[in-house]
């Protein structure tokens, strides 16, 4: 077997990598082949930094155990299928589904803000696949445009439950350690308090903020200062979300307690989607317009399974 880090190497005997389709802070994607099956998947490496004590490497690695587990406990069409977790010198390795488009992060970078119509499609899609980690008890607690996917066939699909955690079970993040991306970190998260679904929905309405304005609504300088943003800040008032504006100010409310649920985000996504719900003119007067509810799929984008 080749042992080399790189293309060509071979994990557990059976998936052949490829070659990288992303990376991150936490890792690597690569596209591989099942030479069992006889199918491309993705497989997420997580590579420990240089210098990592040991007992912080198991961590890590246990945390990426852990992802797998989560997400292999959802069957959903909007949720990254987790098809094995392969053990490989000492590492595990998440082979996942191979989505073949581009992420939310990418597509925002291409073409700018979304109008109100199509990220209510996206928002509404995301929210299935939150309707359907909850209902087996995990949370995703990392929601944002880098971990959304939109298929080149339209389908939408959440990718990375690398710090989710599943109801019931012990945390392994250490007592004060931040685990998210800041700015869009729900406020009881930044005050210390344990997450619930109404946390992935606070950041699903971050994320429905940002693709239609162009920036996250809390962002600041520092990570430090985006949280305090978040706990104590005003939220900015939207100016292009159109129908869409309803739904942000539902989610986007400090108190968890106070923000709408599920079923009703839902119902108000897909209104929105179809064009419709009460439309909240920008400034200046006149009215946002809307385009169909469906992405465009656009032309062939590198394949990528979830994000490093």
């Amino acid at each position: 077997m080749d042992t080399g880090s790189g293309a060509g190497r071979v994990l557990a005997g059976r998936y052949r990598l490829l070659g990288e389709l992303g990376r991150g802070g936490m890792g690597v994607v690569w596209r591989a082949r099942d030479e069992v099956l006889g199918r491309e998947v993705a497989v997420k490496e997580v590579r420990a930094p240089a210098g990592l004590p040991d007992s912080d490497v198991r961590h890590l690695y246990a945390r990426l155990e852990r992802e797998g587990r989560a997400a292999a406990r959802i069957s959903h069409r909007n949720v990254v299928t987790v098809h094995d977790v392969a053990g490989d010198e000492g590492r595990p390795w998440i082979v996942m589904e191979l989505v073949r488009g581009m992420s939310l992060a990418d597509l925002l970078e291409a073409e700018g803000p979304l109008e109100p119509a199509r990220a209510a499609h996206i928002g509404a899609e995301v929210l299935a696949a939150l309707r359907g980690a909850h209902s087996v008890g995990v949370l995703h607690r990392d929601v944002k445009p880098g971990n959304v996917l939109i298929a080149n066939d339209g389908r939408v699909v959440l990718s990375d439950f690398g710090i989710a955690m599943i109801e019931g079970s012990s945390a392994l993040t250490a007592t004060g350690q931040l685990v998210g991306s800041p700015e869009y970190l729900a406020p009881e998260r930044a005050l210390g308090h344990p997450p619930g679904p109404a946390s992935d929905l606070w950041s699903l309405g971050v994320m429905l903020y940002a693709a239609v304005e162009g920036a996250s609504p809390f962002r600041q300088d520092t990570p430090l200062s985006t949280l305090r943003a978040v706990v104590d800040a005003e939220l900015p008032p939207p100016r292009r979300a159109g129908a869409l504006a309803p739904v942000l100010d539902g989610l986007l409310r400090k108190d968890p307690a106070q923000r709408i649920g599920v079923d009703e985000a839902e119902r108000m996504l897909r209104t929105a989607a179809a064009g419709g719900g009460r439309s909240a003119p920008p400034p200046g007067g006149g009215h946002t317009p809307t385009v169909a509810a469906h992405p465009a799929p656009g032309p062939p984008q590198p394949a990528r399974g979830g994000r490093g």
